[in-house]
């Protein structure tokens, strides 16, 4: 885990990379009906606005805030996993709906429908994010973040 504000810069910049990446691939995918190859370069379009905005989101407000309420939950004398585990957890319940609403203004023309769709975004997008976060961008992230930094 990052132990100084350059490596929770670094580190923060991989997470949302990943996870941004993921979760823009499942959306596009969920738009047209199903995966394919071509889904996967798509989703670079998108990351130029929802990577720095998940980012700016992440690092400035949702690591204090997802850091206080999983300490609602564990103790810092709890196992590590159990940590990470939950500061994980509320780091997905905060930025989901976050990004989801960002996504939804953004790519999905509401209109006056904004709330639906935004809740509807969120909806199929929680399952996904939690899993993802998880199982597979929290441990690929960092196991990689810490081989470059030991």
């Amino acid at each position: 885990m990052p132990k100084t504000k350059l490596q929770n810069v670094i580190f923060t910049l991989i997470m949302a990379f990943v996870m941004v990446y993921a979760m823009v691939c499942y959306n596009i995918s969920i738009d047209k009906g199903g995966m394919s190859n071509q889904i996967f370069l798509l989703a670079f379009y998108e990351m130029p606005i929802m990577w720095p905005a998940a980012f700016i989101l992440e690092f400035f407000v949702v690591e204090k805030l997802s850091k206080f309420l999983a300490f609602r939950i564990v103790s810092p004398t709890d196992k590590p996993i159990f940590i990470i585990l939950a500061i994980s957890s509320m780091i997905v319940c905060l930025m989901c709906p976050s990004m989801s609403f960002i996504a939804t203004v953004l790519f999905k023309h509401p209109g006056k429908e904004i709330i639906a769709v935004w809740l509807q975004t969120t909806a199929m997008n929680f399952p996904m994010a939690l899993c993802w976060q998880i199982f597979f961008a929290g441990p690929l992230v960092r196991n990689v973040f810490g081989k470059f930094v030991k």
